[in-house]
């Protein structure tokens, strides 16, 4: 028997726990995953149960984005006394088991890893303000993490919450300015500051940061040498949203041709694809509906359960709850422009139960109601919400009270509007009520609207007040409405107030039907007209009127030199020729009556009518005014002339043709 080789002895002897974790740590630290977890398994064959060496494993198949494997790693270690919890939430995580994934973490000690973990999960599932408790309880482990503060920031932005954001970047020490986003390389804090600012509603300086996002994401990937593919992909996000920014900003047209070449070039992610979508359909409206919906289409999925929604490819575990809602919502509006109700109606039953808290679902319920011209229906389906949830009916009440208005159930609409406390005393809704009331015939009503607007104006300390554009409506409507003295005291707080000369001349016509001595005492404030010295009132008041005079009647107004000056200037416009006319070679001149009927013109000839008369009838058959005058000749002994002159009856008339007689004999 020959000897064995050296290769073969080593190999058949076992090799030490101590070089395998070397050999462990060597892949990891490399990058390897997938090398690292086979040596993990050969510590395991070597040492069984140990228990760095089955998180090893389990950690390796997650760097690796094998969770399929990590979780059967875990599942085979449940026998063992090691609690895998953590990893196995995450990994449920990982495959958008979100409520699995909770249900592990609970109980677990808060560690930094657990509430890290725990914030991700609610921010995917869209509990915002669970989402910013797990951020508050991480501030104790005093993390300084880049991407720690880039989540902190969307969470806060997703939370609607976005005027917090300065004042949570300075408590983690984060500067915004440009010089540091820069320094610190990072653009997706820079993407995410620009969000806060949309939500401020500050789009030129959002627009500044998302180019600086922009900027810095290039320099960043390429030197990670990511190819212009790539880089385009990882940059979608920022792309969208500064296309959004282009729309809110009125720029349409730039806007639109983003968001297409997005959509035909496939080159985003597909949160990035699915907002894209959403928006180029809000731009377009009406516009091509089908095409819309055939968009719309690739993202949305068919399923047989009757109700179900869900989205094609990894639209699922990408788009955020806030995200698939409007982008279902989009697709029932689309489906009621091109009138198809039927289908409709059941989108908007599957969103009221993937939505339950949501109110959008609840308005698109009752949009389909009233294009299904059910308005009784969509009345109380926003009635019964909104007393269901009233600290979340505000929309709702606003779309009760246009519903109800459009179908003149004005009671309704008015009792809709004052459900709602915090816009009660804006113009907007002071000027809707009063109409709402004078349609139901209430003065009193609208009037006690009026007045208690200008009470809360009256006390309100801030910088927009709207206190005199209330207080002149209010003036003007109850002069209206034959309240005089209430519109005097209102007209009088203008004048003191502000002393305009509308409020002035209101106050006098206003005085002289209540106290003719008071409009006296304020007439004289107002500035005499131009051109009215010469007119004696007294004499004027004994007329009895104007009166009306037959013919033009000669009128002396005694004008200012300014004005006259003012007329005599005329703007001299030079003369606008058609095209390829040249006035120095004008040509023959045009005829001046080439817009006349031809008829009118006096170059007109008549055509000459044919003077023989044409007898119609049986042969020999005399006419009837041939006939009449020679009866009237015979009878009168004398001869006359026919004023047609229309030969006699005795004169030989012409022979038939033979076409006429083959007519005759076929009768």
């Amino acid at each position: 028997m020959p000897p064995k080789s050296k290769a073969a002895a080593a190999a058949a002897e076992p090799v030490a726990v101590e070089d395998l974790f070397t050999s462990l740590h060597r892949h990891i630290e490399a990058g390897a995953f997938e090398q690292a977890a086979k040596v993990a398994d050969q510590v395991l064959k070597a040492a069984p149960g140990d228990e760095d060496a089955v998180r090893c494993k389990v950690v390796a198949y997650i760097k690796a984005d094998e969770i399929d494997k990590a979780l059967a790693a875990i599942r085979t270690a449940e026998r063992l006394p090691i609690d895998l919890s953590y990893y196995k939430a995450y990994c449920c995580y990982r495959q958008n088991k979100l409520q699995e994934a909770l249900e592990l973490l609970r109980g677990q000690e808060e560690t930094s890893g657990v509430l890290q973990l725990e914030s991700q999960i609610f921010y995917r599932l869209g509990r915002m303000n669970d989402c910013m408790s797990s951020y508050e309880k991480l501030q104790k482990f005093k993390i300084d993490s880049m991407d720690l503060k880039i989540n902190i920031i969307a969470a806060l932005v997703a939370a609607g919450r976005a005027s917090e954001v300065q004042a949570a970047m300075k408590a983690h020490k984060v500067d915004l300015t440009t010089r540091a986003l820069r320094d610190t390389r990072s653009f997706e804090l820079a993407y995410n500051s620009a969000c806060s600012l949309i939500e401020n509603k500050k789009y030129s300086e959002a627009k500044e940061q998302l180019d600086l996002a922009k900027r810095i994401g290039k320099e960043e990937l390429m030197v990670e040498d990511y190819g212009d593919a790539e880089i385009e992909y990882e940059l979608a996000p920022v792309s969208a949203q500064l296309a959004y920014v282009q729309q809110l900003q009125g720029q349409s047209q730039e806007a639109m041709q983003t968001y297409v070449n997005m959509i035909n070039g496939q080159s985003a992610d597909p949160s990035s694809l699915a907002v894209a979508t959403t928006n180029l359909i809000s731009l377009k409206g009406t516009k091509d509906t089908a095409d819309s919906l055939k968009k719309l289409d690739r993202l949305v999925g068919t399923t047989t359960a009757p109700n179900q929604l869900h989205l094609v490819e990894n639209f699922d575990f990408k788009l955020s709850p806030r995200q698939k809602e409007a982008l279902y919502s989009a697709r029932v509006l689309l489906l009621l422009h091109a009138n198809k109700t039927d289908q409709a109606h059941e989108l908007v039953s599957g969103l009221l139960g993937m939505f339950p808290d949501s109110i959008f679902p609840v308005l698109l319920q009752a949009a389909v109601n009233v294009k299904e011209k059910k308005v009784q229906k969509a009345e109380d389906v926003l009635s019964q919400y909104a007393e269901k949830h009233p600290e979340n009916s505000k929309g709702l009440l606003l779309a009760l009270a246009q519903i109800a208005a459009n179908a003149n159930h004005f009671q309704l609409a008015a009792d809709s509007l004052s459900r709602i406390p915090d816009i009660q005393h804006m113009p907007a809704t002071v000027a809707t009520l009063v109409a709402l009331k004078e349609r139901l015939g209430d003065s009193n009503a609208a009037a006690s609207v009026l007045d208690s607007a200008i009470h809360w104006w009256k006390n309100s300390m801030t910088e927009d007040n709207k206190l005199d554009i209330l207080t002149r409506e209010a003036a003007a409507f109850k002069l209206s409405h034959g309240r005089d003295e209430e519109a005097c005291l209102l007209y009088e707080e203008l004048v003191k107030s502000h002393g305009s000369v509308e409020s002035l001349a209101g106050l006098v016509m206003t005085s002289a039907r209540t106290n003719l001595e008071k409009a006296e005492q304020y007439e004289k404030k107002l500035k005499p007209l131009p051109g009215l010295k010469g007119v004696n009132v007294e004499s004027l008041e004994k007329t009895s009127g104007a009166r009306h005079v037959e013919g033009p009647q000669d009128m002396k107004v005694d004008v200012p030199e300014e004005v006259k000056k003012q007329k005599a200037k005329k703007r001299k416009r030079k003369p606008r020729y058609p095209k390829g006319f040249d006035p120095a070679n004008p040509g023959p001149p045009p005829d001046p009556e080439r817009w006349l009927p031809k008829r009118e013109r006096s170059s007109y000839r008549p055509k000459r009518r044919d003077k023989r008369a044409q007898v119609r009838g049986a042969q020999g058959a005399v006419s009837r005014e041939t006939a009449a005058t020679n009866a009237g000749a015979s009878s009168k002994g004398s001869q006359t002339t026919s004023s047609s002159k229309t030969p006699a009856a005795n004169t030989d008339q012409p022979k038939a043709s033979n076409k006429s007689r083959k007519k005759k004999s076929r009768s």
